[in-house]
């Protein structure tokens, strides 16, 4: 699919400060038939998830996917595998995930390939990772739909972080097979998709077990990983599959899915034409600036409302909410992952109506009143998690709110995602025929439908510091708000003329760009997340920053180091210095 850098030494890896060049561009477009690591089986109200890992199979070349290991593609379809069991079978209320290998669930991310990656690479594989193990703890926790982890076999590092992100962890006891979370004694890293998180927040392992679990590289098997809760159960191999035919019949049973009866949404293939720095799909547009280093993506409107949630179904995968979060999560994926020299996106929409803001409010209203139905709501949760994943991209967010613009609701929320807001007061004058001004309109999607990892709505992280702001925000929902009043109820950064608009745009522009950029995604990322802290924020926010962190450090990434020697007999040099 793409060729990372040259890899006639990939086993070595790059020389320490090395840059590999980066060649042809990741794609995320896959489907049930053309996955190479992943089989999806749906019987009935259970859905089975086989991973049987293509040794050759590698996203890139250089390194051999063995014992089940891991790497971006295989996340890509696990990641595909999910979206489709919760858009195309609501009949399936339980899924299970297992291994097609004997003796092997998943022995984790493969190590030779973040050996040889660079940095940028393993970075970008880790937050992917991380969100697709947040995407299965998202359908248990928003569409019902739980997962329980088969795991007939050893589950090493992120073999381990998969069933952690699974509702419930069955191991097989046959005398061999273990949990481990590997990373501290092997390889000088850490759990970092979210293993250490999940092991005390999510299951409660008590501390101290905990240091002596992730310190264990054979790991813990049988009982004694039930005492300790790392698994729900531990079951002798004769009666395995009877036990995970029970507990995903019971997980099934108490699922609030719709069930048997229900015809699902197809999702098909992207329509997307790129021609040169301008990508087009039907909802979204993105146009690159290589110059200014800005990526200006601008989400079209709705251009009418379903008349009925079956209208709605009828339009599929077509029905424009649906279809611009999928345009625009893919845009997202691809960008970050491709284009890292980007460092600055400007976030924009645009009406295609008459009266852009009055329709989308009303396809707002439309969804906020059949939000039970299942699926808008599985609509809605996708574009909960595309914004989320806005919020975790290591990038300068920008929103401009200009004449012609929807910032309604839903769409709203892609302004308070960004860092600040531009908001053009009046119209430009130069126009031979003028758009009305700008407005904002809040709505039930702006006051906690659409919260952050932090469980928070975005408006509550903005107003973190005074209710008072807070209340008089969410007062003003349903009304259209001016420049001047979007800026007294500060939700807005400024407010620039049409004189001034261009310069103040170009200038916080060309100043973005002449800051660190480590800098930059150190500080955006502890902004953004203000407020309480979750295990998801912890994930993202403090685990996966060490691990990036301690991915660079000579003790983990350097030619005597742990990720370098591994596999050669010998051991790691390692500094001794505490840093």
């Amino acid at each position: 699919m793409t060729t990372l850098e040259d890899r006639s030494a990939a086993m070595e890896g790059p020389a320490p400060g090395a840059e590999p060049a980066a060649t042809t561009e990741v794609s995320f477009d896959t489907s049930p038939e053309r996955y190479r690591h992943w089989t999806l089986r749906v019987d009935g109200e259970v859905a089975t998830l086989v991973l049987d890992v293509a040794e050759d199979g590698g996203i890139v070349p250089g390194y051999e996917l063995k014992m089940n290991s891991y790497d971006l593609g295989v996340d890509i379809e696990l990641h595909d595998a999910v979206q489709r069991i919760r858009f195309e079978h609501p009949e399936v209320k339980a899924v299970v995930v297992t291994s097609g290998k004997e003796r092997m669930f998943c022995a984790g991310a493969n190590i030779k390939m973040l050996a040889a990656s660079p940095h940028s690479w393993k970075v970008n594989f880790c937050k992917f990772t991380n969100e697709t193990r947040n995407g299965l703890e998202d359908a248990s926790a928003h569409s019902g739909l739980r997962s329980i982890a088969a795991v007939n076999g050893t589950a090493a590092g992120g073999g381990y972080e998969l069933a952690l992100a699974c509702d419930e962890i069955v191991l097989v006891d046959d005398n061999s097979s273990a949990v481990s979370l590997p990373e501290v004694p092997l390889l000088g890293v850490l759990p970092g998709t979210g293993g250490l998180t999940r092991v005390v927040d999510k299951r409660g392992v008590r501390r101290d077990l905990a240091d002596v679990f992730a310190t264990t590289a054979e790991g813990i098997r049988g009982e004694r990983a039930v005492q300790w809760r790392l698994v729900d159960a531990s079951v002798k191999a004769r009666d395995f599959d009877a036990e995970i035919a029970r507990r995903a019949a019971e997980a099934a049973a108490a699922s609030s899915r719709p069930g048997a009866g229900t015809t699902g949404v197809p999702l098909t293939p992207l329509r997307r034409e790129v021609d040169g720095d301008t990508t087009r799909y039907e909802h979204v547009r993105v146009v690159l600036d290589r110059d200014s280093g800005t990526a200006t993506i601008t989400v079209l409107g709705p251009t009418a409302v379903p008349g009925s949630v079956e209208e709605l179904h009828e339009q599929g995968d077509a029905a424009w909410l649906l279809a611009a979060t999928r345009e625009l999560d893919d845009a997202i994926l691809r960008l970050r992952t491709n284009e890292l020299s980007v460092g600055t996106w400007l976030l924009r929409t645009e009406g295609r109506t008459e009266d852009a803001v009055a329709t989308a409010a009303a396809y707002d209203e439309f969804l906020l009143a059949h939000r039970e139905h299942w699926l808008v709501n599985e609509t809605i949760g996708f574009h909960r998690r595309t914004l989320k994943r806005l919020d975790t991209t290591s990038r300068s967010l920008f929103a401009l709110i200009e004449p012609g613009s929807c910032f309604v609701g839903a769409l709203a929320e892609i302004a308070l995602a960004a860092d600040r807001q531009y908001m053009l007061e009046g119209q430009f004058e130069d126009d031979e025929d003028p758009l009305p001004p700008a407005v904002v309109r809040l709505d039930g999607f702006n006051t906690g439908l659409l919260p952050m990892g932090n469980g928070l709505s975005r408006l509550q992280v903005r107003f973190l510091g005074s209710a008072a702001e807070l209340a008089a925000a969410e007062a003003a929902v349903g009304r259209d708000l001016a420049a001047a009043d979007a800026a007294e109820l500060g939700l807005v950064t400024s407010t620039p003329d049409d004189i001034d608009w261009e310069d103040e745009v170009r200038l916080v522009i060309e100043e973005r760009a002449s800051f660190s950029p480590d800098a930059l995604t150190g500080m955006e990322a502890n902004l953004r997340f203000a407020g309480r802290e979750t295990p998801e924020t912890k994930v993202f926010g403090r685990l996966t920053a060490w691990q990036n962190w301690i991915f660079q450090r000579p003790n983990a990434a350097g030619p005597e180091g742990a990720l370098r020697r591994y596999g050669t007999g010998k051991r790691a040099d390692y500094d001794r210095k505490r840093v």
